[in-house]
């Protein structure tokens, strides 16, 4: 139970949901969330090490850079949660604001390593 506990305490603070949000969308750059969030890169590293640790990201390191995904979700309550997550966090003003602003942060940055 310790470790169900923990994976839903991931979602209890805001930055981590627009995370989760954007990478539910695919893979992303720590340099792309950094300017989708405003946010400083030790923030978004501290953000992404507790998601890490409770199960719901991993990432691998090419260069300089952290790029980040969803885990696989290996129990059906883990599944259901990405399931709604995916489906209820889409219909928020931030997370379409998240959305256009990764969009338009692509067109136009110089490319990450």
């Amino acid at each position: 139970m310790q470790t169900t506990t923990q994976f839903f305490k991931a979602l209890s603070e805001e930055p981590r949901l627009r995370i989760l949000a954007l990478l539910l969308g695919g893979e992303i750059c720590v340099c792309d969330l950094m300017a989708v969030l405003q946010l400083p890169q030790s923030t978004i590293s501290r953000h992404l090490a507790y998601l890490r640790n409770t199960g719901w990201v991993e990432g691998r390191r090419l260069g300089a850079w952290m790029y980040y995904r969803m885990a696989e979700m290996h129990t059906p309550l883990t599944r259901d949660m990405v399931e709604l997550l995916n489906q209820r966090l889409a219909e928020l003003p931030e997370t379409r604001q998240d959305q256009a602003a990764l969009t338009n942060f692509r067109q136009t940055k110089e490319k990450c390593p």
